[in-house]
């Protein structure tokens, strides 16, 4: 980042109703290359409170109004250098706020490639067509027109014909009159998509776009996403539809002022050619092109919240998890995972072969229920997790049958194993696990991500986790940076325990590279567990600035220090200990109800005077006194547990459902009720009241009680809603 812009700056504030030192400080900190997450969390008193949404927010604004300034100045550099720049084209250059209307007001002055009206210029007939503009009311236009008469340009007719030409491009150019028309079509023109013959779509996916019409201004970002890829899959045809007889009257009327000009006819048919021929369709193609940009920025928005959601389930920690790894022919690979997270047995059961229409082997499936029974019994099992892969209801059928006939007090639960398979074949998990199978090491994935889901699926490359839409038809580096910050704000509102951190989830941590991460963990290999924070600075290559960024992310369970295991940084460990003093507690009391109500009873005020503490940093200390171990996942909700079944086949309309939301959309939310087969609720059947995106009632991950209101048995659709009717 540069030199800080001060005019860019200010429109920032302005249009993010922030103040001028909050954007400011923003700026320099990210200048000086500290993290988002830092910032956040450690600069408050700097940047007013801002959240992590906020600072990403202005830095993007900062640099997009940059770019802006950049284009500003080469568009004025380019048309001074044509000596065509006056002092009021410069000034309406230098107010405008859009790149497109920085490229309408540079598009008179472009290099043009080869077109009818470069060539009609070549013949040297551009004085015809200025003269043409100047609405001439005198004279005779076959006269006029004569003196254009060369070996080249053969007659009168020609010459007016080639002059339109040029004038319709020059109306073309004109930013005002395409502003106008652009700004026309996105209120009121509509988008239109016709079946194309031979189609290939053999499924009827895009049934619903086979003969539609709507409204630019209405139609639903997840539409234009399904449009353009159907479009790309030749399945139907597309067009925007302006509003050709009012937009060639608002030219006529702009054109021709003077209705006595002598080439009042020339100039409304070069009108109508400059709409029909250049116009219209560079207009329309900017109308999609508009619409495909806020379709994507929308989907990729709820993708980044969908996985917020998802990475931020309360974790299941302290329970002993068998993970299942669903199949049929080769088996159900199961993971007995402890309390720790450490894999304590593999085992693989084969109770699905009746399932597969094969001979049902009663030994087998003898075998396979001893070897469930046995585990459950040897490991106390608290709760079984279930892949929702291949197999997945008829594995929870048995499982089901298993734990009913055995009194167990153990539940299960169904998961869902998006991205396990990735995981599981990746170099990490060989590395984690080289001697074990890919569905070996899948079954250990899917019983971890119930323990910690943070922990277990920053493994998984996040477009592999289930939770978007059309995110391969979104600008994939934009939708791969809007996912890593989603990623990287989700660990460190949580923090990372430094001794038992994986390499994934270290590299998220503010400040800490993929390199520094594996030699954090080198060092642990070799030394033991860290006892203190301050024994990262011995890691090969963290030095004082990482240090810095890091550290206060890192919690260090019963290590010497017990802010250690707290979100307080060092740098205001001196400022906690005489707080401490100044409440007359001791640093041993952290977490107690001693230490609860000491915090209540403290003046706040008083103690910001008399530490010279500013009030967001007192805050946050005295937050991390009262909970020195607080999770925030514990503010989300967890997945729901079961020891019963019930199958598609049994449900009917006007029953009540118990699910959880696998994935929330822009029409509505998908939801796992133990049935198989996900349910919908549209967004129609989310509230009585009007409600703008599902995201505002749902989020993945929420356990929701629903209403049966439509089934197709055949296709496996099930229709729920919020409401009861």
């Amino acid at each position: 980042m540069e030199i800080l812009n001060d005019n860019v700056i200010l429109d920032i504030c302005n249009k993010l109703n922030i103040k001028e030192e909050q954007a400011k400080s923003v700026l320099e900190m990210l200048k000086e290359e500290k993290t988002v997450a830092f910032i956040a969390r450690y600069r408050k008193e700097m940047t007013g409170g801002l959240d992590e949404e906020q600072i990403r927010l202005i830095e993007d604004e900062y640099n997009y109004g940059v770019s802006l300034n950049k284009k500003k100045e080469d568009v004025i550099r380019l048309i001074e250098e044509k000596g065509l720049l006056t002092e009021d084209l410069k000034n309406e250059i230098l107010a405008q706020t859009k790149l497109i209307d920085i490229e309408d007001l540079y598009r008179p002055y472009k290099e043009k490639k080869k077109t009818k009206a470069t060539e009609a210029i070549a013949l040297g007939l551009e004085p015809l067509a200025d003269i043409m503009l100047k609405l001439w009311q005198k004279g005779d236009k076959i006269e006029i027109a004569s003196k254009y008469i060369t070996d080249k340009v053969k007659s009168v007719e020609e010459a007016i014909t080639q002059a339109k030409y040029i004038v319709a491009e020059k109306i073309s150019d004109v930013a005002l009159y395409r502003k106008h028309i652009r700004d026309a079509a996105l209120k009121y023109g509509t988008i239109s998509t016709t079946k194309k013959k031979n189609d290939k779509d053999i499924e009827e996916k895009y049934k619903n776009y086979y003969d539609s019409t709507e409204f630019v201004s209405r139609i639903k970002p997840h539409r234009i996403l399904a449009i353009d890829r159907a479009e790309d899959e030749d399945v139907i045809s597309v067009s925007v539809n302006l509003q050709p007889e009012r937009d060639v009257e608002y030219l006529k009327y702009k054109v021709i002022k003077n209705r006595d000009s002598i080439f009042k006819e020339e100039l409304s048919d070069a009108i109508i050619d400059s709409y029909k021929r250049l116009i219209a369709p560079s207009i329309s193609r900017e109308i999609r092109a508009i619409l495909t940009e806020k379709a994507q920025e929308q989907a990729i928005h709820i993708f980044s919240l969908n996985l917020k959601n998802l990475l931020l389930q309360a974790p299941m920690k302290g329970h002993v998890v068998l993970g299942v790894d669903p199949a049929f022919r080769t088996g159900c690979k199961l993971a007995v995972i402890s309390k720790e997270s450490q894999v304590l047995e593999i085992g693989v059961i084969y109770p699905n072969e009746k399932a597969k229409g094969a001979t049902v082997n009663e030994a087998t499936l003898a075998k396979s229920k001893k070897t469930l029974i046995d585990f459950i019994k040897k490991y106390n099992v608290e709760i079984i997790a279930i892949g929702n892969g291949t197999a997945s209801r008829e594995t929870e059928s048995f499982i089901a049958e298993v734990i009913k006939e055995n009194k167990f007090t153990c539940k299960y639960v169904i998961v869902s194993e998006a991205g396990a398979s990735v995981y599981s074949a990746s170099k990490l998990a060989i590395e984690e696990f080289p001697d074990l199978s890919v569905e070996q090491r899948s079954a250990i994935s899917i019983a971890r991500r119930i323990q910690d889901p943070l922990a277990e699926l920053v493994k998984i490359d996040p477009k592999s986790i289930g939770v978007g839409q059309y995110q391969h038809d979104v600008a994939q580096n934009k939708l791969n940076k809007s996912l890593d910050d989603v990623v990287v704000d989700a660990v460190n509102k949580v923090g990372v325990n430094l001794n038992t951190a994986s390499i994934s989830l270290l590299s998220y941590v503010s400040g800490l590279t993929k390199a520094v991460s594996k030699n954090i963990i080198s060092y642990r290999e070799e030394n033991g567990r860290f006892n203190s924070r301050e024994e990262l600075k011995n890691v090969s290559k963290l030095g004082p600035k990482t240090y810095e960024q890091c550290v206060g992310f890192l919690r260090i369970i019963d290590g010497k220090n017990p802010f250690d295991m707290t979100p307080i940084h060092p740098e205001s460990y001196d400022k906690a200990l005489k707080l401490l003093d100044l409440m007359n507690m001791n640093i041993s009391d952290l977490g107690t109800d001693e230490m609860k109500d000491a915090v209540i009873a403290l003046d706040r005020s008083e103690a910001k005077a008399k530490l010279d503490i500013d009030m967001y940093t007192l805050n946050d200390i005295l937050e991390a006194f009262i909970e020195p171990l607080r999770d925030i996942r514990d503010d989300y909700q967890g997945l729901k547990l079961r020891d019963d079944i019930m199958h598609f086949e049994d449900i009917k309309i006007g029953d009540e459902l118990d699910g959880t939301v696998r994935n929330v959309v822009d029409f509505g939310a998908f939801v796992d009720c133990g049935v198989k087969y996900d349910g919908l609720i549209h967004i129609s059947k989310m509230s009585n009241n009007k409600i703008n995106h599902p995201s505002d009632i749902l989020s993945v991950g929420d356990s929701v009680h629903v209403y049966v209101i439509d089934i197709d048995y055949d296709k496996h659709k099930l229709g729920l809603s919020l409401m009861k009717n």
